[in-house]
């Protein structure tokens, strides 16, 4: 019998678990998560905000009960690790009710996740002011939105571009505050003017170029002031990103990345062969650059975790990497990547030339055509395919998807011309946006 163990009960975590459970029928597996709540979907929540989704409930995947009782593993809440022994093999930590423990193990996978950024500004403290990852900061935002009518939030990422969004479809005023010029900074100046027009119209108090300073108030947040002025708020939500939670895993002496992710190789195992790392604390493959980098995506966290489950129980498993690709929806707009863009081009010293058309996402002559940019990353020497970006409404998911694929493959700029793809007026023109941006990449 071998003895896994798993510290994380989310994506990656019980991604693997199962992986285990169907590859070695002797596995003992031991999961452990601080928290009371196993495999939901973190994605979902900014829409339980307004109503789009019932209740916290309806993302929940799995309960504990169910690994436990259905599929034999030992799924304990409450138990936070603290310490990894790896002479000794066996991690260690506190439950919530304060008692220790120690769990040794054959092999470890470490699937802690993200952790939000805080910074320790002054009055931090107080309260009203949260950050938004988890099921119990999604029921306490939705508590205190019963007596807030102004919200302000810090960061304009994905997750501070959505709660906004819901927020203001639930009716609340919403002021959002970005440090650096623009919101969705991951995109292209083409595409956050879209972003940014969208929030302006649909009522957000849009404040780039402002960092805060401190918060004031008496036990409650009543001010965020910033280094261009005051604002009054009832509550606060700071989004300004995430870091990897492996604090006890560095302290190990485990590989990882300047800002903590944990480094392994194709099969997610770490620089200790008994030891894997899996999701939002591992590092990740990017497939253009050929670099590891840090893109936390659900996706991915539950890839790597079938990856890791299966290499743990002694299967051919290989992790082939990202492209970073992502969508998000905003008011009436959708934008969209995957790949790199010249910003991205830029930092991995990669030339990106690039190609940008703009038409309907159907026939032109069809009813219902919306408009549809699209934006498509090569490397002008090879015709390499790099990467794609799109902004519109209808469609976008449909694109990205393509390219993404593309890319994965290895195609060129060129071979998107002789992609079989679907047409009838309903969904397509004869020539499909991207190939209508191949044909003017043509020499």
């Amino acid at each position: 019998m071998t003895n896994y163990v798993i510290v994380g009960g989310d994506a990656a975590g019980m991604s693997a678990a199962m992986e285990i459970v169907r590859a070695d029928e002797t596995a003992h597996v031991t999961t452990l998560e601080r928290g009371n709540i196993y495999s939901y979907g973190q994605c979902g929540l900014p829409y339980v905000l307004d109503g789009r989704i019932a209740s916290t409930d309806r993302v929940i995947a799995r309960t504990p009960d169910t690994f436990r009782e259905k599929y034999g593993i030992d799924a304990r809440v409450g138990h936070e690790v603290m310490r990894l022994d790896r002479a000794r093999k066996e991690v260690s930590g506190r439950t919530e009710r304060g008692e220790t423990f120690t769990v040794p193990y054959d092999r470890l996978l470490i699937a802690t996740g993200a952790e939000p950024v805080r910074p320790n500004w002054p009055g931090a403290d107080l309260a009203g002011i949260q950050s938004f990852k988890t099921i119990p900061d999604t029921k306490a935002l939705l508590r205190a939105m019963q007596t807030s009518e102004t919200i302000t939030i810090i960061g304009g990422g994905y997750i501070g571009l959505e709660v906004a969004e819901a927020l203001t479809e639930a009716g609340k005023r919403v002021r959002l505050i970005q440090r650096g010029p623009r919101v969705a900074a991951m995109f292209s100046e083409r595409l956050t003017e879209v972003i940014e027009a969208r929030a302006r119209e649909n009522g957000i108090e849009l404040l780039t170029n402002e960092s805060v300073e401190s918060f004031e108030g008496d036990a409650r947040v009543e001010c965020v002031v910033t280094n261009r002025g005051s604002y009054a708020t009832d509550h606060v939500i700071v989004a300004i990103g995430v870091r990897p939670a492996t604090q006890w895993a560095e302290e190990a002496g485990l590989a990882t990345l300047p800002n903590g992710a944990i480094r392994t190789d194709r099969s997610m195992q770490t620089s200790d062969p008994s030891i894997y790392a899996a999701g939002d604390c591992a590092a990740h493959f990017h497939r253009v650059s050929e670099t590891d980098q840090y893109v936390p995506l659900g996706t991915t966290a539950n890839k790597q975790g079938r990856v890791a489950g299966r290499a743990m129980a002694g299967r051919h498993a290989k992790f082939r990497g990202i492209l970073g690709t992502s969508i998000m929806k905003f008011f009436d707009v959708t934008v969209a990547k995957t790949g790199l863009n010249e910003a991205d081009g830029k930092r991995e010293r990669i030339a990106c030339a690039k190609k940008e058309w703009t038409g309907p996402h159907i026939a032109g002559y069809y009813p219902g055509n919306e408009r549809l940019t699209t934006i498509l990353y090569y490397d002008e020497r090879t015709r390499r395919l790099l990467g794609g970006e799109w902004v519109g409404g209808a469609g976008v998911d449909k694109r990205v998807d393509v390219v993404a694929t593309a890319i994965h493959f290895g195609a060129s700029i060129d071979e998107l011309l002789d992609l079989d793809l679907s047409y009838a007026p309903p969904f397509n023109g004869v020539w499909d946006p991207i190939q209508q941006v191949a044909r003017r990449m043509q020499p």
